[in-house]
């Protein structure tokens, strides 16, 4: 209970509040139960993903629905689910780590893996009637049934609850009729439930229905033909036709209306797991490029031993490091605040949904970041290969191609951005946190008189977690002007919304990395852990840039004049560093380590 007692910051408060590093949660504070689950998915991953990656790539859909049922067998799918209804009932950190090391294999397992235990099972976990829990929730969880998600529609993909699909209710009250379209729906070939949203009458809002398929009585249910995807190629995606689909009122989920409040709160947990997919399909791009780098000879050297690729190395360890400390920090809080929930007399349900809520601008946050950096990584992967690369015949072109949809599904990556500076706005208008309090403080640095003192920096990060304060100055101060500028119509102005998520986006992965290292030097030493130093360092730099880059966008957009002047300099002053890291001789630390351990090894 100590550990509940604990001042857990509420989401988006990182930017206002300093983070001890004893506070959060890092991958090295794995416990033996969640060290041995790790084991046993990467086991896993390794006998019946990797070796079948042909067969996976030339779309065998019935080898993806075999190895959902013997994931099903190993109790992989029923992580999240509470114990009353035949799962584990393991913590949400455990749920993240089950989804992160279980995804790296092919895109294609991946996808069925999430869109089955989250958006799939989840909703009825959190949504249910006990009688819709006890009927679904344990067939779902042991793999007999798979679940997939009906909501996006031709006309309705970002826009979800512009959906044309209806629902009307028999003359005797006893059943609803569905008819309509879903397109882009993952599982659709192997499902036995689907988690269907339509509008009933002419209602604001769409409703959630829990619709039963089975081919041999389809109930007015059509499957359209497998979609040719890019990417992701064994994950079954087909559209799915109602024509008087007859569903009882009780399989109605939570109330009328409702629907768009569930697909929101699904999104949310499903943009964090998404993250933790992507984080090894990085490693494993990683430890392969090192492999090759080290074999392939190119003027009698290894091409691992030049320069230019030393940088692609030492880049996209960081970027996974700073993408797990992140993805473990944000998970932890979650699993806290929902333990906090309940001790405080909420249900299981509440608990989860107002848990994952409070952490939405994180989620957000991480999606986005996590989805580009393993594009990159997989972009790099190819280049590392050169020629190859661009073959078939090594990994690194489909790791490319499957790696491009984590940046659509989920809500796009340009809806994540600002959504997470959309709800940050909106909990300090709430006053969940507090923006206008440090945000006046701000003004009033920019218009007083700069201390030309340097501080003493001697200690490890003093330097690096004072740029991170300047850094959330930089985001206040942009977004304090923006907010007084624009009030309530901020949010049609999108480009300067996305380039604020983006400052945004880069303080919180700068210092998650910088505080899990910083735990991990006090556990163990500086010598230990200089190559994760290097990495922390190095993520922050390149975070340094991007917040200078995007803060200047912003304030040209709507500042002019003495203001604009004064908040450019303001600018100037939050970006400086007094003692400038050497990113050369950071980057081939890193990838000196990564090479001697032949792996991404952190």
């Amino acid at each position: 209970m100590a550990d509940l007692e604990k001042d857990i910051l509420r989401g988006g408060q990182f930017l206002v509040k300093e983070t001890k590093c004893e506070d959060v949660f890092t991958p090295e504070d794995f416990s033996e139960e969640q060290t041995m689950m790790k084991d046993s998915v990467m086991e896993f991953n390794d006998r019946e993903i990797i070796p079948h990656k042909a067969r996976f790539e030339a779309k065998d859909y019935a080898l993806t629905e075999d190895v959902m049922r013997k994931a099903g067998d190993m109790g992989f799918l029923s992580v999240a689910v509470p114990e009353a209804y035949g799962g584990m009932g393991m913590g949400f950190v455990s749920t993240v780590l089950t989804c992160d090391y279980i995804s790296s294999g092919t895109g294609s397992f991946s996808t069925a893996f999430g869109a089955h235990t989250g958006i799939g099972t989840m909703p009825i976990t959190l949504y249910g009637t006990e009688e819709q829990k006890q009927k679904y929730v344990p067939k779902l969880a042991s793999g007999e049934w798979f679940g997939a998600y009906c909501l996006t529609e031709p006309g309705a993909g970002s826009d979800a609850n512009s959906g044309k699909t209806t629902a009307e209710l028999s003359a005797d009250g006893k059943s609803y009729k569905i008819n309509g379209q879903k397109m882009w729906i993952s599982n659709a070939g192997f499902c036995s439930v689907m988690i269907v949203f339509a509008r009933i009458e002419g209602d604001k809002n769409i409703t959630g229905f829990i619709v039963e398929y089975n081919g041999d009585t389809p109930n007015g249910i059509t499957l359209g033909e497998e979609e040719h995807k890019l990417g992701i190629r064994a994950s079954s995606t087909r559209q799915v036709f109602f024509n008087d689909t007859v569903v009882p009122v009780e399989n109605m989920l939570a109330g009328r209306g409702e629907g768009f409040k569930i697909a929101m709160n699904a999104l949310n947990v499903g943009r964090i797991k998404l993250a933790a997919a992507c984080l090894d399909s990085q490693r494993r791009i990683l430890s392969t490029a090192v492999n090759y780098a080290k074999e392939r000879k190119q003027f009698k050297t290894p091409i691992a031993d030049f320069g230019a690729i030393k940088v692609k190395l030492a880049e996209m360890a960081a970027s996974t490091y700073a993408g797990e400390s992140a993805t473990y920090r944000a998970a932890k809080n979650i699993e806290d605040r929902i333990a906090m929930r309940e001790a405080a007399g909420n249900t299981h349900q509440e608990a989860e949904l107002k848990g994952v809520e409070e952490y939405a601008i994180e989620c957000s946050i991480l999606k986005v970041a996590v989805s580009e950096d393993v594009q990159n990584a997989a972009d790099e992967g190819i280049q590392i290969f050169g020629g190859m690369g661009f073959s078939e015949e090594t990994p690194m072109e489909s790791a490319w191609r499957d790696a491009r949809i984590a940046r659509i599904y989920e809500g796009t990556n340009e809806i994540n951005r600002m959504l997470a500076v959309g709800m940050l706005v909106k909990k300090a208008m709430k006053g969940h946190v507090d923006l206008l309090g440090p945000a006046s403080k701000v003004q009033e640095e920019l218009m007083g008189i700069p201390s030309f003192e340097t501080p003493d920096y001697s200690e490890l990060f003093s330097e690096e977690k004072q740029m991170i304060a300047k850094l959330k100055k930089t985001f206040l101060m942009v977004a304090g002007g923006a907010v007084q500028k624009f009030g309530p119509q901020l949010e049609e102005h999108q480009q300067l919304l996305i380039a604020a998520a983006d400052i945004l986006i880069e303080i919180y992965m700068a210092e998650s990395a910088i505080l899990r290292t910083e735990k991990n030097v006090k556990r163990t030493s500086e010598a230990e852990q200089s190559a994760q130093i290097a990495m922390a360092k190095l993520y922050l730099y390149h975070a340094v840039d991007i917040v200078e880059e995007k803060g200047k966008e912003s304030i040209i957009s709507f500042a002019e004049g003495d203001e604009q002047r004064m908040m450019l300099m303001g600018l100037k002053r939050f970006t400086k560093y007094a003692n400038y890291p050497d990113i050369v001789d950071l980057r081939i630390e890193i990838a000196e380590k990564v090479k001697a351990e032949n792996k991404y090894c952190f």
